[in-house]
């Protein structure tokens, strides 16, 4: 045992995290002294004692190991140490038990054991709130005696309040297990010693390689690539998620691990650096692995002593107080935060690139499937080594593209541009091979290329490609070349923007904007709406597939991006080609690519002078056309359930309510025949309606309407309203979940005025629901119809369901006073959360319509906001003949059209002054509590 703790020491050349020796007395007299002590309890106190002092050992470490994490910044010290810490607390309570509580002065055969570290513990490495997994190895069946000493360390470790997982097997059982379950292979893999008999466990260690091991790496790679796949389907199977899964999302630790994992097990070594001499990696390479496994523990490890628990998602609220932890400051352009996000994201990428070459290596021994370039096209073909026809410096290498020798790139720099390019003409996955030659070969990418007319019609075509270009040009930016060659792309490389709206990084967000235009050109999604059907019609697709690819490529500037992306594209447009005019169309769409989805969110559609505004700006139908398609690529790539048929619908109607007025009043489909349209398609799909019935219900309803909603909603209103009548209810409510959107829809039915939308809000923020859209309706006959989208808090439906009949009791009630909605809102609205903050800014225009006041209003989104603002305006004599919700993750945007008592827009500077003070106080209300708190 003293020889195991000289040794451990030896390893790790660190300073104590405490006196482990001073423990060890004083708790060797505790246990003698509690043991001469007929009345002291007996075992159950000895345990207890063990536990309550060991407990607060292991504290201190924890802020002692915590303290010079934050002094020396090595995330894989301080695991090293925390594992440390583990073992001495272990073999300080396996010596006071085996000594003092079941001491053996002449022990048998059976009664040795040896405690071994399995899984991440046995590799060394602890975070702060990682699980003990251990395994008491017995010489064979368990005798009373070890399972008495196991019983007492599991109870101490228990007390401690220490998630534990163990086992106790025989050096057979461990074998013979470890042949059939793969979790259990991969624990063994990486068992280490911690106290006990060595003879034991270099038994089951010899046992292992030779019976467990041999012969079987490539079942146990398959395994772990296979559990890898499953893992990242959980976790998100983008690595540039904007809060990622530190140890199980793509490019973390597991990741890490998992290589090891196999390298350790095909190539028998026991060090990454080990991996040089064996071939896999470079030496730089094996420093890229060290640096991102050290950069990740520190992450971790930081997460876990911030958080206090075993957190491992980098969340938006932790972020923040992460990347000052890890000393990043704020640059012009880019806060703290999002610098510590691309830092992490960037580390993730090398973690990707180490993973192909390990893979690669794999399959040089036949240890691993050939992969294809798009597994949902490509077809299973196996040829042999052929050059390709287009260029001697490229052969097909068992169906995958690889350079000719190590000089193709050397002789000519286009070629990695030409690499790409050929894989996506010939459908070919890439060479590992030519990935990491492309890699190393990166510096050839000077001006020179940047200008070469070749290389940027190559790029051109590649970016335009009619098959999957989103898929090519993600391989491209992988592999460091499309940074490279396009430098302002190389700029949002694993940029994230610190919002919750985006669900990626600024490159990833592009890349999978090209993804979607993609879909669309394909026809492949038939939700993508009125974009499906106009891409047949533009006269330029190549603009399109370029203003697509640059919208964003000036995120993390000082300036506004839109207006700094123009001026990017017009320095980009003639160097990949574009000619004068298509340079200035894609500018225009840069410049302009938010202003439809603003317009067609947050302005009323039925009113005339929000049309007048918006034909201004677009001018003609053709850009019109082209600006339609880029939004609708925009959104879809934005993150899972930001796009929905609601979007889909406010995008058609706009386009429809413009193209008359930018055409000269003609109209490809003028607005009275698109009513007719929307009837006839409502009344098809409710054939067991009477036509008496149905021409009835349609009077109900403006034309707006039919033009704003789309069919399935439509068809819910109907039979929502039919039964609500047929119950003679004067007041009903209908919920339905939104698995798309990630969120709740409440539908209310109630007699119209003014307050409605107030009473609706307040009693969503009274229940903790976050109202994130909003469609707003009136009858003809006097009645309300809003549907409400609220922020989705049950996985289950059933769950959730019930939530939302809970919330539509509340608002039933609150219309019918049963509830005093002001005095519940103040006591049961929650805080909302600090990870955001957000410039708040209310706007008060008279131009933007000809009868309205238009009040828009942008902050921080919190549960209770609309009710705070519906309120204000209602106590400001206001009345809302108009609302338009929406939020952009954590951004609140709602605008109001509003008249004065008499009908009236409100005129005056002092009017004005005092609307916007008053909706300043609500948007800041929680800042203002919190600073009478502090003061």
């Amino acid at each position: 045992m003293n020889e195991i703790r000289r040794r451990r020491r030896s390893e790790f050349p660190f300073r104590e995290l405490f006196d482990i020796d001073a423990v060890r007395g004083e708790l060797t007299t505790l246990v003698r002294a509690l043991r001469s002590d007929p009345t002291a309890g007996g075992e159950a106190a000895i345990r207890t004692a063990l536990a309550k002092r060991l407990k607060q050992a292991h504290a201190e470490g924890h802020a002692t190991a915590q303290r010079w994490l934050m002094e020396d910044g090595s995330g894989r010290r301080c695991a090293e140490r925390l594992s440390r810490l583990q073992d001495e607390i272990i073999s300080v309570i396996h010596e006071l038990v085996v000594t003092l509580l079941y001491p053996t002065d002449n022990p048998s055969t059976a009664e040795h054991m040896a405690i071994v570290a399995v899984g991440g513990y046995g590799r060394g490495l602890m975070a702060p709130g990682s699980d003990t997994d251990i395994l008491f190895l017995l010489p064979y069946k368990q005798t009373a005696w070890g399972e008495s000493v196991a019983e007492a360390i599991l109870y101490v470790l228990w007390d401690m309040g220490l998630k534990v997982g163990h086992a106790t097997r025989s050096v057979d059982e461990c074998i013979r297990q470890a042949r059939g379950d793969m979790t259990i292979r991969t624990a063994l893999l990486e068992a280490r010693l911690i106290v006990g008999e060595r003879a034991l466990f270099d038994e089951m260690t010899v046992r292992f390689e030779r019976d467990v091991v041999e012969g079987t790496a490539a079942e146990f790679v398959a395994a772990k690539l296979a559990e890898r796949e499953e893992r990242l389907k959980r976790a998100g199977q983008s690595r540039y998620l904007v809060e990622p899964n530190v140890k199980d999302g793509k490019g973390g630790l597991r990741d890490l691990h998992t290589l090891f994992w196999i390298a350790k097990y095909v190539y028998r070594v026991h060090d990454t650096r080990q991996l040089i001499a064996a071939g896999v990696f470079t030496a730089e390479e094996a420093v890229v692995f060290q640096r991102c496994e050290d950069f990740l523990w520190s992450v971790r490890c930081h997460l876990h002593f911030l958080a206090g628990k075993a957190e491992e998602r980098l969340s938006f609220d932790l972020q923040r107080e992460m990347a000052e932890r890890l000393g990043y400051t704020e640059h012009p352009g880019l806060k703290d935060v999002e610098r510590f996000m691309k830092h992490y994201f960037l580390v993730a990428k090398d973690v990707g690139d180490l993973t192909a070459i390990v893979s690669a290596a794999l399959e040089e021994r036949n240890e691993k499937p050939v992969p294809r370039l798009n597994r949902m096209m490509a077809r299973l073909r196996r040829s042999p080594r052929r050059t390709l026809k287009e260029s001697p410096d490229f052969v097909v290498d068992h169906d995958r593209l690889n350079v000719a020798d190590s000089s193709a790139f050397g002789r000519d720099p286009v070629n990695l541009i030409r690499l790409f390019h050929l894989a996506d003409r010939h459908d070919l996955a890439l060479h590992p091979d030519a990935v990491r030659l492309a890699r190393r070969s990166l510096k050839l990418i000077d001006q020179r290329v940047r200008e070469d007319a070749e290389a940027n019609r190559l790029f051109l075509e590649m970016l335009c490609s009619k098959r999957t270009p989103d898929i090519v040009l993600r391989h491209m930016n992988e592999a460091g070349v499309l940074g490279r060659f396009v430098p302002e792309f190389g700029h949002v490389v694993a940029m994230m923007q610190f919002n919750m709206y985006h669900s990626y990084t600024v490159d990833e967000h592009l890349i999978r904007s090209i993804g979607a235009l993609s879909e669309i050109e394909r026809g492949q999604r038939a939700d993508l709406g009125l974009a499906n059907e106009l891409i047949g019609q533009i006269k330029n697709r190549q603009v399109l597939y370029v203003a697509v690819f640059l919208h964003d490529i000036a995120k993390g500037r000082p300036e506004d991006h839109s207006i700094a992306g123009a001026r990017v594209a017009r320095k980009l447009c003639p160097r990949f080609g574009l000619s004068a005019a298509d340079t200035d169309t894609v500018a225009w769409l840069i410049e302009q690519h938010l202003t439809m989805s603003s317009v067609a969110q947050s302005r009323d559609l039925s009113d005339r002078k929000t049309i007048e505004n918006f034909a201004a700006v677009v001018q003609n139908l053709e850009r019109m056309k082209l600006l339609l398609i880029l939004t609708t690529a925009d959104i879809r790539a934005v993150g899972p359930g930001v796009w929905n048929n609601w979007k889909s619908q406010l995008l058609r109607t706009l386009y429809h309510e413009t193209e008359p007025v930018i055409t000269g009043g003609f109209s490809e489909s003028n607005r009275a025949q698109r009513v007719a349209r929307a009837q006839a398609e409502f009344r098809a799909a409710l054939p067991e309606w009477s036509g008496e019935a149905i021409e009835r219900y349609m009077a109900r309803h403006y034309p707006a309407y039919w033009l704003r909603v789309d069919l399935a909603h439509k068809l819910e209103h109907a039979r929502f309203i039919a039964e609500a009548e047929a119950q003679g209810r004067a007041l009903a409510t209908a919920s339905r979940t939104d698995v798309t959107r990630g969120a709740t829809e409440l539908t209310v039915l109630a007699p119209d005025h003014p307050k409605l939308l107030a009473v609706i809000a307040g009693s969503c923020a009274a229940a903790g629901a976050n109202i994130v859209d909003a469609q707003i309706s009136t009858t003809t006959d006097g009645w309300a119809l809003d549907t409400i989208a609220l922020t989705r808090a049950f996985e289950q439906d059933s769950d959730e369901l019930r939530r939302a009949d809970r919330i539509s009791g509340a608002i039933e009630k609150s219309l019918s006073g049963e509830i005093k909605l002001p005095e519940v809102v103040a006591r049961k609205v929650p805080k909302r959360p600090r990870a955001f903050s957000v410039e708040s800014e209310v706007t008060l225009n008279n131009a933007w319509s000809n009868r309205h006041t238009v009040i828009e209003v942008s902050g921080l989104d919190r549960p209770g906001l609309l009710y705070g603002l519906t309120q204000t305006l209602s106590r400001l004599n206001l009345n809302i003949a108009s609302a338009h919700v929406a939020t952009f993750g954590e951004r609140a945007v709602d605008v109001f059209y509003v008249t004065d008592l008499m009908g009236a827009k409100i005129v005056g500077a002092a009017r004005h002054s005092a609307i916007r003070r008053a909706l300043l106080h609500v948007l800041d209300a929680d800042d203002e509590a919190d600073a009478a708190r502090a003061g």
